[in-house]
């Protein structure tokens, strides 16, 4: 009885991971082991015999959460562009504007990828989408069979870390915080780790330019009557945009703060978004003008990057930009991204019943499998919490040499182990809710420290054995030799063991930009919106007195009436501030 009283927590654990060793679903697990370990602790009477009494109410409550309404939607929103038709459509556009370039492909990959993680929001379509349609053509052209394996399964696991994720919406509600923070916050990393894959992409080009050759003539299908690509025509309107959307950046703060009258400046990230949803739109409408009054401004190559790229990119804005500016919650920004993915699909006439219904199915799947785990992990952290887990796992981190940095380098190698076995969404629900208190007694801001643990938890879609990406392209990927139906060729399978060796970049650059984020805050915090300070004990209430009525309101609690001025204390003149005669006031009821 000893050992157990003194070793509970430890026990607790070791009981969660027997149960998750079985094989049982994990959101039954923690339940499970929730309620064991309560039970025992009774029995023990380590707990009071009402220590589940609350559990019902607390179930309600994460049932009437209004944050987590925005999974759902979000996730909506995904399934429909993926299952519309759209990651076929810009795979085949973005590969013709960069195909020309040695490791153009590869850039199309990781450029695509990271528009599917702000629209799709989940790997699996992403990766078997990128799959099925670019993997054929890297072969088919003579890719390198790792770069080719590791460019998608890495691109398709930007949907953890790129606003809308579902990823930043959980931690947002394990860590207390906004879901509109932590889009903010992750917005700059998210985006220079695009950039950092693209950079691997362009050394490659330099250095080894066999490993990710440029497509031939022939394979570009988008030409002008003259023969040329249409390039030229593409840079001149991509010029004008993006000096539309540098004019917008100008005066985005003298138009936006008078409207919803702010008075502190503009965050980067607001800016940066609403001038390229300006660009997107400048791009849009010219390249309509000129459809429709048949001025033909623009090449082919143009016109179709314009009107398939520009769509989703402008629903990705106005939710984002939208979020950004507080004029919608997250939950309602993600109902009106599903409400403008219902849109395009309807007006690419590929909105069909069989679709929705699919769509809709797949959303609840996946609601349902979220609330449970976070059911799951509510019950484990009763019994969790009433052992005092929290001290116990703060005495692991207190001794650890390096302050911040040494716990954050503890908490990362821990998430990155467990990543190579379990789920993002188990970690989410299981580790933050137990090293989120540890961190914020530290004084670590908690926006900064969930970005940093969802950039680490892409790694856990990459990491060998249980990667999930590697999986998704293993199931699509091919497992036999072929002939090419262009080239005739006979094309090798792609092994296990490529698709495995194409990950380990792409680990150790996302390990860098984790690295990044921890050694500059700033890349976090900067972007988000800074009221002024206040300090709480300088805080002065002031208020009118006055006869209100026949009865004083005060009288009764100790209190000078209405209409009367305090005694000044000794050596001064000083008023005796209300709030200081209700406090003495208490104690002396309390005596």
């Amino acid at each position: 009885m000893e050992f157990l009283i003194q070793n509970f927590v430890p026990l607790l654990f070791a009981g969660l991971l027997l149960f998750l060793l079985t094989g049982f679903p994990v959101a039954f697990s923690l339940a499970a082991t929730g309620l064991t370990f309560g039970v025992i602790g009774m029995w023990a009477d380590l707990f009071p015999q009402a220590l589940f009494q609350a559990l019902p109410l607390r179930v309600f409550g994460i049932m009437q959460n209004d944050t987590l309404l925005a999974i759902p939607f979000f996730t909506l929103m995904g399934i429909i562009l993926q299952r519309s038709g759209m990651a076929e459509d810009l795979l085949e556009t973005v590969g013709q504007v960069f195909g020309p370039l040695r490791g153009g492909l590869a850039l199309a990959v990781i450029f695509v990828g990271a528009l599917l993680a702000a629209t799709t929001g989940v790997v699996a379509a992403a990766v078997i989408s990128m799959g099925l349609i670019s993997l054929p053509i890297m072969m088919r052209y003579g890719y390198n069979r790792t770069v080719a394996t590791g460019t998608i399964t890495a691109s398709g696991t930007l949907a953890q870390a790129i606003p809308p994720s579902l990823v930043l919406i959980v931690m947002a509600d394990q860590l207390g915080r906004s879901v509109g923070d932590m889009y903010s916050g992750a917005l700059i990393p998210g985006l220079l780790l695009v950039a950092l894959y693209a950079l691997f992409i362009i050394a490659l080009a330099i250095f080894k330019p066999s490993w990710v050759p440029a497509l031939p003539p022939e394979a570009l299908i988008y030409k002008e009557a003259n023969g040329s690509t249409g390039h030229k025509s593409l840079f001149a309107l991509l010029l004008i945009s993006g000096l539309a959307g540098y004019l917008w950046a100008q005066v985005h703060e003298q138009i936006v703060n008078p409207m919803i009258e702010r008075p502190t400046a503009a965050p980067g990230d607001e800016i940066l978004v609403m001038s390229m949803t300006v660009a997107s739109f400048t791009a849009l409408g010219l390249a309509i003008a000129s459809r429709l009054l048949r001025l033909n401004l623009f090449s082919k190559l143009s016109e179709r990057v314009t009107f398939v790229l520009i769509p989703p990119l402008v629903l990705i804005f106005l939710v984002l930009g939208t979020i950004f500016l507080g004029i919608a919650t997250p939950t309602e920004g993600g109902a009106m991204g599903a409400a403008g993915a219902l849109i395009m699909a309807l007006a690419r006439r590929r909105l069909s019943f069989d679709l929705l219904k699919q769509a809709l199915d797949s959303t609840a799947r996946l609601s349902c499998f979220v609330l449970f785990i976070l059911i799951g992990s509510t019950v484990f952290s009763f019994t969790f919490n009433a052992a005092d887990g929290h001290v116990w796992v703060e005495h692991l981190f207190d001794k650890l040499p390096g302050g911040q940095l040494g716990f954050l380098i503890a908490v990362n190698l821990l998430i990155f182990i467990l990543g190579m076995f379990i789920d993002f969404f188990e970690i989410a629900f299981i580790v933050i809710p137990i090293l989120a208190p540890v961190a914020d007694k530290m004084g670590i801001d908690l926006i900064w420290f969930g970005v940093i643990i969802a950039m680490n938890l892409q790694t856990s879609f990459l990491t060998p054995p249980f990667g999930f990406a590697l999986f998704y392209l293993r199931s699509v990927a091919p497992k036999n030799d072929y002939n090419d139906r262009v080239t005739n060729e006979r094309i090798p399978a792609i092994t296990t063991s490529q698709i495995y060796k194409g990950s380990i970049a792409f680990i150790i650059l996302q390990l860098i930009m984790v690295a990044v984020v921890i050694a500059f805050p700033n890349l976090v915090t900067g972007s988000m919106e800074k009221g002024p300070k206040v300090d709480l004990n300088t805080i002065e209430l002031e208020a009118e007195t006055g006869n209100y009525g026949k009865v004083d309101p005060m009288q009764g609690f100790g209190l000078p009436q209405s209409g009367t001025q305090p005694e000044a204390p000794a050596g001064g003149t000083k008023e005796e501030d209300p709030m200081d005669a209700l406090q003495r006031s208490m104690e002396q009821e309390k005596k």
